[in-house]
């Protein structure tokens, strides 16, 4: 599959790259996408939360009262759930969310997002660039050279190019990573996909690797 590769100002190089069928032409796995997903989404979860239970109440475990004759239940201990200050039942502990999913199916996933992304025609191939110094104004002409400024867009480079990524920061509907850190979740999440000239390549390299 052919694409033209365009400039940051959104105009034709004259250049095309050759996205791989094997990883760009796909038969998207929907099931292998919602597991990948559901995997990141699952990872951002930190698993701190962390209630007090009766054992772990600080306080004295005298009996408060007497067995009988009060006319209410038994009670041996403030520690007790039943009071206010006591411990709480069946509460949080601290736990991980991890999720394990296999390496294969983690690749089919990928390939099933970006494959969603080259059907639907919303994929894009930029020339490599970066900025001298950090811009937001610099990142959203390239946005809107692009015709995306009205979209979510995640921008893939091949290399860390930190003042296009400080650009970017203050955008709310852009997100710039690089190829080593995409995702399914990513891909997915972004109404454009924006790949530069040398990611391209990372990509597909990555994915047929077996």
């Amino acid at each position: 599959m052919k694409v033209s590769v365009v400039d940051q100002k959104g105009k034709d190089t004259g250049r095309q790259v050759d996205l791989s069928k094997e990883v760009f032409g796909v038969e998207p796995n929907e099931h292998a996408v919602y597991l990948d997903v559901k995997q990141y989404l699952a990872h951002q979860r930190q698993g701190t939360h962390k209630a007090k239970e009766r054992a772990e109440i600080t306080g004295s475990t005298r009996k408060i009262k007497k067995q009988k004759g009060t006319g209410t239940a038994r009670a041996g201990s403030m520690k007790n759930p039943l009071f206010r200050t006591g411990g709480r039942v069946f509460g949080p502990r601290v736990r991980s969310y991890d999720q394990k999913i296999n390496k294969n199916v983690k690749r089919l996933a990928r390939k099933s997002a970006l494959s969603l992304k080259a059907k639907n025609k919303s994929l894009t191939v930029v020339e490599d660039f970066d900025f001298d110094t950090p811009k937001t104004k610099s990142f959203s002409a390239v946005l809107n050279a692009l015709g995306v400024s009205d979209k979510k867009a995640l921008l893939v480079l091949g290399s860390a190019g930190k003042n296009v990524y400080l650009s970017a920061r203050n955008l709310q509907g852009a997100e710039v990573v690089t190829d080593a850190e995409i995702s399914t979740y990513k891909i997915i999440n972004a109404q454009h996909l924006i790949l530069a000239e040398s990611a391209v390549t990372s990509i597909v390299s990555n994915l047929n690797t077996k």
